[in-house]
């Protein structure tokens, strides 16, 4: 078998997913186009792996791996469409841009440089021992004196 069959198949996989990627806006289709690059790569690692006839069939072995990474980040991609969805009633990619909170910059740094950490941590009205952390709650250890 000659490698320039799938390596052109692998291409225009490649090219088919790159452009679904770029030009598609709901979130569903990017992360199909996602995969069919990945599956462009996967027939790319196992062609490359029978031409040059590897005794130990590391194309086979990434192609695996990358198979496993492939399923999680369809788990976590869709996880999020979902969320996206129900929120904002759309898998709009355009419209995730108003999910950030507190209206900043991205990344939650202001002009000056420094970063706005309490927009981020919750705020608590516990006071000095309100919490479970406290001595008393630590199996009474804690206020011992160990000889």
């Amino acid at each position: 078998m000659h490698l320039a069959y799938p390596a052109v198949l692998a291409v225009l996989l490649f090219c088919v997913g790159l452009y679904g990627v770029l030009a598609r806006r709901n979130a569903i289709l990017v992360l199909m186009s996602v995969e069919l690059m990945l599956n462009a790569v996967n027939l790319n690692l196992v062609a490359f792996d029978v031409w040059l006839r590897d005794t130990l069939h590391a194309g086979q072995a990434l192609t695996l791996f990358t198979i496993a990474i492939a399923a999680a980040e369809i788990g976590i991609g869709l996880a999020i469409v979902l969320l996206v969805h129900r929120d904002s009633g759309s898998s709009d990619i355009d419209r995730l841009r108003g999910l950030r909170e507190d209206g900043g910059p991205p990344g939650g740094v202001s002009g000056d440089g420094s970063s706005d950490v309490a927009s981020v941590t919750p705020a608590t009205d516990n006071g000095p021992g309100a919490g479970p952390d406290t001595p008393s709650d630590l199996g009474g250890s804690a206020g011992r004196q160990h000889a």
